[in-house]
């Protein structure tokens, strides 16, 4: 058995979560997410917390036991807190415009890049730091990760698209020729 699987989830004030035919709904007031339980994982709430409990354990079960139990916390915390993501573009003209639903992003390319969020997500832009914010965490993850693979950083200059406090390993460049050689 899972360690983390075993941890109950503490639901925070002003949630509500309705578990049934292994649909579990999450509501606060940011929003509502769902997530449907995988066979042989059911989940009950005790005394304001959810218990995650496996059925039997088998080698599928086992692996999405603790998954699910950290599924569903992030749930609540997106429900209530949501998640952000921050990246910063460094290099000379690199900037992005826009906000809200969509980003164009001039990342040294002819043409400016256009990123659209996807439903549950916006955009802010603030001093060449977009913040990637929402309440599903793997929804900002994934569209924080599709904004940096525009232009990953780069190991000589460091010019690129990075996350926010993300050490870039440098590289030296080409030494100088060599004093006298042809």
């Amino acid at each position: 058995m899972s360690k983390i699987g075993k941890i109950p989830v503490i639901l925070k004030e002003g949630t509500t979560v309705i578990i049934e035919n292994g649909l579990v709904k999450v509501t606060g007031p940011k929003a509502t997410l769902t997530y449907k339980l995988p066979s042989g994982i059911t989940a009950q709430i005790v005394n304001g917390k959810i218990e995650v409990k496996q059925e039997a354990s088998g080698e599928n079960t086992s692996a999405l036991f603790g998954l699910t139990r950290s599924l569903l916390e992030n749930m609540v915390q997106g429900v209530t807190s949501g998640f952000e993501k921050k990246l910063e573009l460094s290099g000379v003209g690199y900037r992005a415009q826009g906000g809200g639903s969509d980003i164009a992003l001039s990342v040294g390319f002819s043409h400016p890049v256009k990123i659209k969020a996807p439903q549950g997500v916006s955009f802010a832009i603030a001093e060449n730091v977009i913040t990637v914010s929402g309440t599903d965490k793997i929804l900002v993850g994934d569209t924080a990760a599709r904004i940096r693979a525009v232009r990953p950083p780069e190991p000589y200059k460091g010019k690129g698209i990075k996350y926010v406090g993300e050490r870039i390993r440098r590289k030296v460049g080409k030494a100088a020729k060599a004093v006298g050689a042809k």
